[in-house]
Parts: structure tokens; C-alpha cells; sequence
């Protein structure tokens, strides 16, 4: 006779799933005081969840920033270059009309 257990252990991969499914936030304040002066504080925020949750709650940082993202490099490569260039003919028109 066999002894049958009921077993409802998760998997990591199921925590996995939820956890990126729902998102987990872990908030914390390190605090460095002296005498009552406070010399340091770190705020630490930490979210962990799928890219597709994290969109859905407006977070999308990742592909703005030029060192992540390769079309964000470029945005920001062509809007130096324009800049650039006004730059130049605003100086080419200044020298002109000092001369």
C-alpha cells in the first residue's frame, strides 16, 4: 500500500512567473548620522518585473537612455549634430555683424 501525499510545492519557475506577472517592489533608507547630524542617505528603490509589466506601469527608461539603447544613441547623436550646426551659423552670423 502506497502512501499518496498531497503536494502543493511551487517551482522556482513558478514564483518566477508570478513574481514578473505581478511585480514585486522592495523600498528601503540607509541613514548615516553622526551626533544628530545626518551625514548620508541612501534611498533604495527596487522593482522587479516583466518588461511588459513595467511598460504597463509607465516605466520605460531603458529605451531613452543613449547607453542602453542604440536608437536613443543615435537620437541623441543627430540632435548634437543639429545643435551643432545651429550653433555654427549663429556664430557666422554674430561675426558677420561685427565685422
Amino acid at each position: 500500500m502506497s502512501i499518496e501525499h498531497p503536494t502543493q510545492s511551487s517551482s522556482i519557475v513558478d514564483v518566477l512567473e508570478t513574481v514578473l506577472d505581478k511585480g514585486v517592489v522592495i523600498a528601503g533608507d540607509v541613514k548615516v548620522n553622526l551626533a544628530d547630524v545626518e551625514l548620508l542617505t541612501i534611498k533604495i528603490r527596487l522593482i522587479i518585473a516583466s518588461v511588459d509589466k513595467a511598460k504597463e506601469i509607465g516605466m520605460d527608461w531603458w529605451e531613452t537612455d543613449p547607453y542602453l539603447s542604440s536608437k536613443a544613441a543615435n537620437q541623441t547623436q543627430k540632435e548634437l549634430e543639429e545643435e551643432n550646426n545651429q550653433l555654427k551659423k549663429r556664430i557666422e552670423q554674430l561675426e558677420e555683424k561685427m565685422e
